[in-house]
């Protein structure tokens, strides 16, 4: 009995065996395909949210950024003011000063022709004093005066030839009299305008100077606040660049740092592109390469007499047609500044220039140098101040615009 149950007994653990084994197996692929998909089913959410924190922190950064550009914004829009108000504070010096040039001129034109008329009276004085000697001459007493020699007469002939002497005589008192009482009226006419010229000039040049006074008070408060906000919009634009440059990354970029660099040197390359000097079919040429940041018209209840382009320190500044050079070199509120005489009486004038290639009296061609772009006089950045002038310097300053597009050029900004 013994050798029949012993078959039952261990037979049956042989057959459950393979039972266990085959549950560890299923057992042990499930717990290693749940640990091969882990990572699988946990990374993509924390890529994504590595994404979207730097999106997020792209999106904050790019929100702080436009925010303080606002401010700048703000800041460089009171700059702006106080420099158009300075740049009319100096026009007006300038137009000033022209003006009593002008005057100063008159009254030397005065003076030369009030001498000029002193000569010819005192010729006529002396030529009156040669004919009373000769009527006098064969007189016994030159003392009686017209009478005695009308008495003197020898006759109906003598007489009548002493009363024409003394008609001639009359008469050339009389032109010399008027002749006198003119040129007196001019004399006085002429200290008159040159007083009232010189007493408005110093008006002018009063107020000039105050305007100057404060504007340039203004502008330092304001270039304060301005290159503070500068400085802070910088920092801000460095952590734009990296938040951009993380973005970059997390959008698939080899290089996210090429890319940015890449981006950056197309937006600079379409701004070139928008901003490159005009040439106009007929040889005229714009003034300079750069970005129009105020037209010529009334700003804040001031006549902004020109139009400002904006470029970096160095830019070339051409004559748009030829023409000969009136001035160059300092001029009040623009620092430094250089006027061209065009052929139909027009007056370009070019402030705040870094410094001039031309000197007054040269003839200089279109499209030639004659200066580059500056920062001097009362500027609150880098760029060009260009007005057109009718009827002499600062005579009339006109709407450069249309000066300009007559010749073909536009400036794309006005």
């Amino acid at each position: 009995m013994a050798t029949l149950h012993h078959p039952h007994t261990t037979a049956p653990p042989s057959p459950r065996r393979p039972r266990r084994l085959r549950t560890s197996l299923v057992t042990a692929g499930l717990l290693a395909g749940a640990l091969l998909a882990a990572p699988t089913a946990t990374a993509a959410p924390a890529d994504d949210a590595r994404v979207e924190d730097a999106r997020s922190a792209h999106d904050a950064v790019a929100a702080e950024v436009a925010a303080l550009g606002a401010r700048v914004a703000e800041a460089e829009q009171k700059l702006q003011r106080m420099t158009i108000e300075a740049e009319a504070a100096s026009g007006e010096a300038l137009a000033a000063e022209a003006a009593l040039d002008a005057a100063n001129g008159h009254a030397w034109l005065a003076a030369t022709a009030l001498a000029e008329a002193g000569e010819a009276v005192d010729r006529a004085q002396d030529d009156v004093a040669t004919v009373g000697r000769q009527a006098y001459m064969g007189s016994r007493q030159e003392s009686f005066g017209d009478i005695d020699l009308l008495l003197d007469a020898k006759g109906p002939g003598e007489l009548l030839q002493q009363a024409a002497t003394l008609e001639v005589l009359g008469a050339e008192r009389a032109q010399i009299l008027a002749t006198m009482e003119v040129v007196e009226a001019q004399q006085a006419r002429a200290e008159r305008e040159a007083r009232e010229a010189a007493a408005e000039r110093d008006r002018a040049a009063r107020a000039a100077a105050e305007a100057r006074d404060a504007a340039e008070a203004q502008l330092s408060g304001a270039q304060a606040e301005f290159d503070a906000l500068a400085v802070e919009k910088a920092s801000l634009d460095q952590q734009l660049r990296g938040a951009e440059i993380r973005l970059l990354e997390m959008q698939g970029a080899r290089d996210a740092a090429a890319a940015w660099e890449a981006q950056q040197v197309s937006r600079l390359a379409a701004g070139a592109a928008a901003s490159a000097v005009s040439v106009a079919p007929g040889g005229a040429v714009a003034p300079t390469n750069g970005r129009v940041t105020s037209c010529y018209g009334s700003r804040w209840g001031t006549l902004h007499a020109g139009v400002d382009i904006a470029a970096p320190i160095g830019t070339p500044v051409y004559s748009p047609e030829s023409g000969v050079v009136l001035q160059a070199g300092p001029a009040s509120g623009f620092g430094l500044a250089v006027a061209v005489l065009h052929g139909d009486g027009s007056i370009t004038l070019y402030g705040h220039v870094n410094q001039f290639f031309v000197t007054p009296g040269q003839v200089v061609a279109a499209g030639e140098r004659i200066a580059e772009v500056g920062n001097r006089g009362q500027s609150t950045g880098p760029h060009l101040h260009f007005e057109v002038h009718t009827g002499g310097l600062y005579a009339n300053r006109t709407n450069p615009v249309p000066w300009l597009k007559a010749r073909g050029i536009s400036l794309g900004g006005c």
